[in-house]
């Protein structure tokens, strides 16, 4: 099984539970991965190290690999981190963003609102954290944009265990506000949005509940054909 093989496993694993299909706190049999992915276990093992250092898996000793379970504390500090972190971006989007990079953020828009028609969950979940990873793309600092990718998983992780759909799901049109403001130039405008919009997010959780993981691995985690 070659490395890129490997990084297969990792990116099923974080699209999986980017989607929310993989809850906090399933088990990562090596066995049962092995098995999914035809790999040997000496190759999985390595793909489940790549992903504790994400941060969303945690190794156990003799007990095996479980997807991370944030606590409410841990979950509320994340949201903290990419309160600063986003603060940041949304600044240098403001005085970096180009007509083509405006014309990307209308276009993921536009996409949103056809994803919401749909009414499809998990495609509403990839395009909300998507447009924030647009941002960070656009601001230009990639080492930003790299915290940001693991912090957005981290999230996706606390609202598939405490959240509702409502938490899940960005309001309608706080995406549009924001790309409004990137607009106009007005840096404070887009700062203050992008906090009013992840504390919105945060104060929709409902931590005294959890949501259990639903169906099998080899269901999850089904990888692509071809």
């Amino acid at each position: 099984m070659s490395e890129t093989q490997e990084s297969m496993i990792v990116e099923h694993v974080l699209d999986a539970i980017s989607d929310q299909r993989l809850r906090a706190g399933t088990k990562l049999g090596e066995q049962a991965l092995s098995d999914l992915f035809s790999c040997n276990r000496a190759h999985v093992r390595r793909a489940l190290a790549t992903l504790s250092a994400y941060q969303v898996v945690d190794l156990i000793p003799n007990r095996g690999a479980f997807v991370s379970t944030p606590s409410e504390n841990e979950a509320r500090d994340i949201f903290q981190a990419r309160r600063a972190i986003e603060s940041t971006i949304i600044r240098n989007v403001v005085r970096r963003a180009n007509d083509a990079d405006l014309a990307a953020l209308r276009s993921h828009l536009t996409h949103e609102d056809e994803v919401r028609r749909e009414n499809d969950r998990p495609k509403a979940i990839r395009a909300s954290r998507a447009f924030h990873m647009l941002l960070a793309r656009i601001g230009r600092n990639t080492v930003l944009e790299k915290y940001l990718s693991e912090l957005t998983m981290r999230t996706s992780l606390i609202i598939g265990l405490y959240g509702t759909n409502k938490a899940s799901l960005c309001a309608d049109d706080e995406h549009r506000h924001i790309v409004d403001s990137i607009a106009s130039r007005d840096e404070a405008r887009a700062q203050e949005l992008v906090d009013h919009h992840l504390r919105h997010i945060e104060n929709e959780i409902e931590f005294g509940s959890q949501s259990p993981r639903i169906g099998p691995l080899s269901f999850i985690l089904q990888p692509s054909e071809g």
